[in-house]
């Protein structure tokens, strides 16, 4: 999910680029939401069966590693325990965590259940990737954080992920969806038009978190997306995290209308409260150290550091193998032998 409204409020900020943007560039790929944009987009009964998330996958890959676009495909760890009550609740009764360890370990990151079907299918698409000589690095707990920190250091020059929250963690480039074929385009958001357009750094971004709500929390009653950016705004990226956690969210007036989480002492903000129903919004102080625990939970994520070993594998120049490619093409696609040569023949970078 990321946070709660933040991609409509960075829609003034989206650029709708053509693909060849991503000639020759670096990028990293956040593969499990690639996975689920191909299983939202097509919930036919055969969809899994017939593993045409993996083919849909193929022709992604195909057609970026055609420009000379060079993919780090990376996965998501462990699940931070900030993030448990929300993934639990997100899943229900399938949750991926393995449940036997929640008594014995309640503070502490759960491991992945490797044996669920959607596991299965990453474990798919990194087999088809490193055929294709696409490595993959598996994050120590989110992989948007690991793709941020990847971005951020210049490893990669952006990363493709549809959770918002990559800003938080510190991306600078973030891809959000990619369209192949004729006409085909990349969404792009750079962080440094929403500085300039929206006067939002990376704070004040981690502070609508903690309004509006996230993964890590349910945001403070009260707040919608145009208040919090009021609040935020009139506090400023350097300050607005310390307003925070020194003074709480505090709001002291009735307002007609939408229930706002703002001081509107300042004249002329009346004119933001329509006329319906009134209501008001009270002090929320950071009672538990609640607001502490998901600001530093963007701040300082669990990753492979850029100088890492892991980091350092994945960056090496990997082969296309062949072989490997052959058979994944048959055993998944059903593809004669015949036709998949014929495909290396008429692809460059399979050659």
């Amino acid at each position: 999910m990321g946070v709660k409204n933040l991609w409509d409020i960075l829609d003034s900020c989206k650029q709708k680029l053509p693909l060849n943007h991503l000639q020759n560039k670096k990028v990293c790929v956040d593969l499990s939401c690639w996975l689920v944009q191909f299983c939202t987009a097509n919930r036919s009964p055969a969809f899994v069966k017939d593993k045409v998330y993996l083919k849909n996958l193929f022709h992604r890959i195909r057609a970026l590693l055609a420009l000379n676009c060079s993919l780090i495909f990376v996965t998501d760890g462990a699940i931070p325990s900030i993030k448990l009550a929300t993934y639990r609740r997100r899943l229900g009764s399938n949750s991926e965590a393995n449940c036997d360890e929640t008594s014995s370990q309640p503070l502490t990151s759960l491991r992945r259940n490797k044996g669920s079907e959607f596991s299965r299918m990453i474990k798919e698409a990194k087999h088809l990737g490193l055929a294709l000589g696409i490595p993959c690095l598996d994050g120590v707990e989110e992989a948007e954080a690991q793709c941020a920190l990847l971005n951020i250091t210049s490893v990669c020059e952006g990363c493709f992920t549809s959770d918002s929250d990559a800003f938080l963690f510190g991306a600078r480039t973030v891809y959000r969806d990619v369209f192949i074929g004729e006409g085909g385009y990349v969404l792009c958001y750079e962080m440094e038009d929403i500085e300039k357009k929206l006067g939002f750094g990376r704070k004040s971004l981690i502070s609508l978190a903690v309004l509006l709500g996230c993964d890590y929390s349910n945001g403070v009653r009260g707040f919608g997306p145009e208040a919090a950016c009021r609040f935020v705004k009139s506090a400023g990226d350097d300050s607005i995290l310390d307003q925070i956690l020194s003074d709480g969210v505090k709001a002291t007036r009735k307002c007609k209308g939408k229930k706002v989480g703002i001081n509107q002492n300042k004249a002329g903000d009346g004119d933001v409260c329509k006329k319906t129903n009134t209501s008001e919004v009270g002090v929320s102080q950071d009672s538990g150290g609640q607001f502490r625990e998901v600001i530093n939970a963007f701040l300082e994520p669990k990753c492979h550091s850029p100088d890492s070993e892991n980091v350092r594998r994945v960056c090496c120049q990997h082969p296309f193998r062949q072989s490997e490619f052959q058979q994944i093409c048959e055993k998944y696609f059903e593809w004669t032998p015949e036709k998949t040569v014929c495909l290396q023949m008429n692809t460059s970078f399979l050659r």
